[in-house]
């Protein structure tokens, strides 16, 4: 945006020479450096309470004080930032806010407890918050660049826990596996976060937007972060996100070609010289039961399912909840959604994934359209062993900054002209007329 606002060159030169009385010059809206402060807080918000034990123990009570306060503040910045609300039509948006009627509904008969109600009203702040931030959402890659600093901060948390204590970060607990030791992060968020700005950061590269030093200090890290967590999710979901990114942009940048020649290449002779480590990595040491089993996952979803409903359980769910069954955790998007909000969170849900894919397919071959299709398709392949979707989480984070990439260019605001101005203009055209 401000490159845009200076490639005009100074006022009176050029570019206003030619303009007639009367007529009104335009600029467009740009994001107040507060906005990346209320992503930040926003990211922090949905970092959650439960983790393995941290170096200092923090009690849970405090930490969700300080992630509920993190929305609060966020909104409350928001609001203040955009004190007219004005706000951008975003289909994303309307149907985060369309979901929030079968969450209510099912909790307001407190089945669920008064959790249930506290997590619908965290929900709304949370859909309220990207409404008042849509107003910035046009097609630029402001919100990426926010959306990497501040989850590069996280993973450098997870760093300085890990030299401080590898202990603590590498517990046996976890099968070795790293989890945040400062804050308490599991493996499965790590490896998340790790992927998602890798992937983002490379794209970043290939269209030019960042240096190759930038790129490698942010690369190898999370790289590094990734393989220690043995996630494979978020492993599976960088590689086919990033393929399918960087198809999208095949036919139109030699880099990107170049790009995916290199990595097929790399990946051939990874497969060939170092199979048996990656695929020891790959399994974790689990039984071939267990990981077909994907790790206990597959018995908590069949008996969620078996479970009896209700007519109304069946349409809006038991009510917004922790995400778990019979004091296991569901570990899958659509039937955390399914149990929690029923079949019309599950439509809304699938229709807001198909609806971004959508117009992603529709855009002509861009970086931003690039970065959408690297957010959604991670979202979607994480969905299957990840809970999160119908609910404040870094997973509708992803695809808000998705929404942000695909949004047509933001309408620019008059610039009313001064009055004295006006009369000067006029003062000339007179004095041209009697010469």
């Amino acid at each position: 945006m401000r490159e845009e606002l200076t490639r005009g060159g100074p006022p009176g030169g050029p570019d206003t020479a030619g303009t007639q009385p009367g007529a009104e010059r335009r600029r467009p809206a740009v994001a107040p450096k507060y906005v990346g402060v209320v992503w930040g807080l926003l990211i922090l918000n949905t970092l959650g309470s439960a983790g393995a034990k941290t170096i200092v123990p923090l009690p849970r009570s405090l930490i969700q004080m300080v992630t509920m306060g993190s929305l609060v503040a966020a909104f409350t910045l928001a609001l203040a930032v955009n004190l007219r609300l004005r706000v951008r039509p975003s289909a994303f948006v309307f149907l985060l806010t369309l979901l929030l009627v079968p969450s209510v509904m099912s909790s307001v008969d407190l089945g669920s407890g008064f959790g249930a109600l506290f997590r619908c009203t965290r929900l709304a702040l949370f859909v309220g918050t990207l409404w008042l931030l849509s107003r910035w959402w046009d097609g630029g890659l402001v919100f990426v660049r926010h959306h990497i600093r501040m989850y590069f901060v996280v993973l450098g948390s997870v760093a300085a826990g890990l030299v401080v204590s590898p202990g603590a970060a590498m517990p046996e607990l976890y099968g070795g596996r790293l989890v945040g030791a400062l804050w308490p992060l599991t493996p499965p968020q790590i490896g998340q976060y790790a992927a998602v700005i890798t992937g983002l950061t490379v794209l970043l590269v290939l269209g030019r937007r960042t240096t190759s030093g930038s790129a490698a200090a942010v690369i190898v890290p999370a790289l590094v972060l990734l393989a220690l967590t043995h996630t494979r999710t978020a492993t599976l979901g960088l590689l086919i996100g990033l393929a399918l990114a960087i198809g999208s942009l095949i036919l139109s940048s030699a880099a990107a070609r170049r790009f995916f020649a290199w990595a097929v290449l790399c990946a051939t002779v990874a497969a060939v010289g170092f199979g048996s480590p990656l695929q020891a990595w790959f399994l974790r040491g689990q039984s071939q039961e267990h990981f077909t089993s994907l790790t206990g996952r597959a018995k908590v979803w069949d008996a969620l399912l078996a479970a009896p409903r209700t007519t109304s359980e069946y349409l809006f769910g038991m009510g917004l909840g922790d995400k778990s069954f019979g004091g296991l955790p569901i570990d899958n998007s659509w039937l955390a959604v399914y149990h929690e909000q029923g079949l019309t969170g599950v439509a809304l849900v699938a229709a807001i994934l198909v609806v971004l894919g959508g117009v992603a397919l529709l855009r002509p071959p861009s970086l931003q359209r690039a970065c959408a299709i690297f957010l959604i398709s991670y979202c979607a392949i994480a969905s299957y062993t990840e809970a999160g979707l119908g609910d404040a989480s870094p997973y509708l984070l992803h695809l808000a900054v998705a929404a942000s990439l695909l949004a047509a260019p933001a309408a620019a605001t008059p610039l009313s002209t001064p009055a004295l101005s006006r009369r000067r203009v006029r003062r000339r055209a007179r004095r041209s007329e009697v010469t």
